[in-house]
């Protein structure tokens, strides 16, 4: 039974980590098009879950506490990608940019069915371990990123500036720095969970 889990755990990550990697791809593409902070910051979102996607596969046929060490990580990138997100949003703000609200609004959708569609595969997993659970907090951040970038490229198209997706871009980086200490306080709950059942 535990086999089959972790089959089904790496099947689903495997597939997750493809879905990932094709859109930070394609967000980094529009983004460099479209001039837009918030395109930009979701591309290295979903290359930051990439990275940790593939650690969770990495641990996932090994002990707990590899497990936790791998969510501490997930974690840890989270939080790192959300200041580089700060940086670039301020980078933007003090150089300039012109943003294509179309643009925008047409990667997040797409992007948000996407997201969509991972977090149906990983609902389908029963009893999800730590990294599981760090991956399903991934794909809802992407999910209300992508939904905010709808509004901000409507907004952009509308009033013509560019602080929507400014905005949009800090946004994002809130969202992936409380996901980052969400998976940080999962992780650390985890161990006090095992250090008392060792004893």
């Amino acid at each position: 039974m535990a086999a089959r889990q972790d089959s089904m755990e790496r099947r689903t990550l495997w597939i997750v980590l493809a879905l990932n990697i094709g859109l930070a791809v394609a967000f980094f593409a529009t983004g460099a098009f479209g001039d837009s902070s918030a395109l930009i910051a979701n591309g290295l979102d979903n290359l930051s879950d990439s990275f940790v996607y593939a650690i969770s596969l990495f641990a996932l046929s090994r002990s707990a506490k590899w497990k936790r060490g791998a969510a501490n990580v997930s974690g840890g990138l989270l939080i790192l990608f959300a200041a580089g997100i700060l940086y670039d949003a301020w980078r933007r703000y003090i150089g300039g940019s012109d943003p294509l609200g179309t643009i925008m609004i047409a990667m997040a959708l797409i992007a948000a069915a996407i997201n969509a569609v991972c977090v149906w595969l990983l609902a389908k997993l029963k009893n999800p371990n730590v990294n599981i659970r760090a991956a399903n907090t991934f794909s809802y951040n992407d999910f209300a990123a992508n939904l905010g970038i709808v509004v901000a490229g409507g907004l952009v198209a509308w009033l013509g500036t560019n602080w929507p997706d400014l905005v949009v871009g800090v946004i994002v980086a809130g969202i992936a720095a409380w996901g980052g200490i969400d998976i940080l306080r999962d992780a650390h709950g985890e161990h006090h969970k095992a250090v008392h059942t060792d004893k």
